[in-house]
C-alpha cells in the first residue's frame, strides 16, 4: 500500500485516508517509518569515555566468575574488594556485565536434588514387612504434645508395638523397635521395616540397631506420603474415632486411651483391607477357620433363600495373598504385527 504523503488535487488528506481505510494515527506512523528525514546522519552507538576498556572488563569477569566470588552477589563482591583496598568498578557496572553475559544465577552451580528410588516392598505373610511412624497427640494446653510411636505389620494390619512419650527421640524409637522385635521373635534377615524420613527414622541409633538385628530398613521418598500408606491410614482410624478427644489432660490419659484403642483395633476391628477380619486373626493364623465358619453361614442363607442371591452363590472373600508398598507398574503389552 502506498503511503499518502500529500493531498490529492481537489481532495483533502482526510478524505483520502477515509477512502483508503486508514486512520490518521496509522498514516503518521507509517509515514514516519518509511520516510526518514533527509540529511539525518546515521551514527553508530557512541562509547562513553568513562567506560571500562576490554581488558578491564575481562578482569572484572574473571573476578565475578572465579571460585572465590562465584556464589556472591556483585554488591557483596564490591564491598569485599573495597575492604581489601581494591576498586575495579561499581557494583552497578558488575551487574551490567552479568546482564550482558546472561542471567546472574548461571554463575553458580545450580542445586541438584538427590534422586530417591521408589520403594517397592512385598509382604506375603505376617512379620515380613513392618511400617512405623510417629504422630502427635495434643496435650492439656496449647503447643503441648505427646508423641505416639506405632509399629504396624503391613500384611495383617496388626499393631505389633506402640509407645507414648513426652518427646520424639531416636533412642526411644530404637528401644521400642528392639522390644517389639524381641516380643515377636523375629529371626535375622526375615524382616523389613519401612518408615518415612523423619529425624528418628533416619537416625544412627535406629540404623545401627536394625543392622545388628539383621533387619532391612527402608524409607519413603521425601514429601511422598503415599510411600507409607498403612501407617497413615492407621493414624486416621485412630483420630477419627468418635471418642477421640480434642486434647489429653495428661500423658497417663493418652496412654489409657491408646491402650483401649489398640486392643479394639487389633482384636475387634473388622478391617476392610483383610476381608473384614480382625488384624489379630490374620496375624496369628486364625483367618482360615474364621472364613470357613462364615462361609457355612452364607451357604445356609443361600439354601434358605436362593432367590435372594441373583448373581451367584455367596462366597466370602479371601484375605489378600500379597500386600504391596508401591506395587511395580505393569508395562503395557504391545501386540506384534501379524503381517
Amino acid at each position: 500500500m502506498t503511503v499518502v504523503t500529500q493531498s490529492v488535487e481537489g481532495m483533502s488528506r482526510s478524505l483520502v485516508l477515509q477512502a483508503l481505510g486508514l486512520s490518521r494515527a496509522s498514516f503518521y506512523r507509517m509515514n514516519s517509518a518509511s520516510t526518514p528525514d533527509v540529511g539525518t546522519a546515521q551514527h553508530s552507538c557512541r562509547v562513553s569515555g568513562r567506560a571500562l576498556s576490554i581488558p578491564e572488563k575481562e578482569n572484572v569477569r574473571s573476578i565475578l566468575y572465579g571460585d572465590r566470588f562465584v556464589d556472591q552477589t556483585p554488591t557483596q563482591i564490591y564491598a569485599t574488594l573495597l575492604d581489601e583496598g581494591a576498586f575495579h568498578c561499581s557494583a552497578r557496572t558488575m551487574y551490567r556485565i552479568l546482564k550482558k553475559d546472561g542471567p546472574c544465577q548461571t554463575r553458580t552451580q545450580l542445586r541438584t536434588h538427590t534422586a530417591y528410588a521408589r520403594p517397592e516392598h512385598l509382604a506375603t505373610r505376617p512379620n515380613e514387612l513392618w511400617s512405623w511412624d510417629i504422630t502427635r497427640l495434643k496435650g492439656p494446653v496449647k503447643y503441648s504434645y505427646f508423641q505416639l510411636y506405632v509399629i504396624l505389620d503391613v500384611f495383617s494390619r496388626y499393631v505389633v508395638g506402640w509407645m507414648i512419650a513426652e518427646r520424639e527421640h531416636q533412642d526411644l524409637a530404637a528401644q521400642l523397635i528392639d522390644d517389639t522385635i524381641t516380643n515377636q521373635r523375629i529371626e535375622p534377615n526375615t524382616l523389613t521395616i519401612h518408615a518415612d524420613r523423619g529425624a528418628s527414622m533416619t537416625s544412627k541409633s535406629v540404623a545401627l540397631l536394625l543392622s545388628d538385628m539383621g533387619v532391612m530398613k527402608s524409607h519413603s521418598r521425601p514429601h511422598t506420603s503415599n510411600d507409607n500408606p498403612y501407617s497413615e491410614a492407621q493414624f486416621k482410624t485412630l483420630k477419627y474415632r468418635p471418642e477421640f478427644p480434642d486434647r489429653f489432660g495428661s500423658i497417663e490419659d493418652a496412654r489409657a486411651f491408646c491402650s483401649k484403642f489398640f486392643r479394639w483395633y487389633n482384636h475387634e476391628h473388622h478391617h476392610s483391607g483383610i476381608a473384614l477380619l480382625t488384624p489379630a486373626a490374620v496375624h496369628y493364623g486364625k483367618s482360615d477357620a474364621i472364613i470357613a465358619k462364615r462361609q457355612e453361614t452364607l451357604d445356609a442363607a443361600y439354601r434358605a433363600h436362593p432367590e435372594r442371591f441373583v448373581k451367584s452363590r455367596p462366597k466370602h472373600p479371601a484375605i489378600p495373598e500379597a500386600v504391596w508398598i508401591n506395587a511395580p507398574e505393569k508395562k503395557p503389552v504391545v501386540e506384534k504385527d501379524q503381517n
